[in-house]
């Protein structure tokens, strides 16, 4: 990757709905030139789609949290157990596996606390592989950039 790409895939990460004329003169490239290499970065899984950023507020997410969960053995039937007791779970926007005293970490996104409460016993309490579950609530975000 050369600095051009890199350039490219920052002004992205900033705004992917920027026009391409408009990227190409923030990152000093011809507009063809500059289509020609985002062409290419989506080609090769560079670039693997385009999200909108929602505004949660406006969505009626009130409440935040990262969810530690520990499982009741390392097993990999039971990790795979877990990963599908949460994958369908609209709550749950980012499932990762992870090292530590935990093996998932989850960010949940719910109304409220009384929401959250019925995700936490309903759907976390009746996974039987789930060992643990400690609960950080995000009080204020200053950065995101994902």
């Amino acid at each position: 990757m050369d600095a051009f790409e890199a350039k490219i895939l920052r002004e992205l990460k900033n705004n992917g709905r920027i026009s391409n004329v408009e990227l190409a003169d923030k990152v000093g490239l011809s507009a063809s030139a500059t289509l020609r290499r985002v062409q290419d970065l989506e080609r090769r899984g560079v670039i693997s789609g385009y999200q909108a950023k929602i505004d949660r507020d406006k969505m009626g997410i009130g409440f935040i949290a990262y969810v530690s969960v520990g499982l009741s053995s390392h097993r990999k039937a039971d990790q795979l157990s877990f990963e599908q007791h949460v994958e369908f779970e609209e709550e749950v926007v980012e499932c990762h596996n992870i090292t530590g005293a935990s093996e998932y970490l989850l960010r949940v996104e719910t109304k409220d606390l009384a929401s959250y409460k019925k995700f936490h016993a309903d759907v976390l309490g009746e996974c039987t592989v789930v060992n643990s579950i400690t609960t950080m609530v995000v009080m204020d975000t200053p950065k995101d950039n994902r």
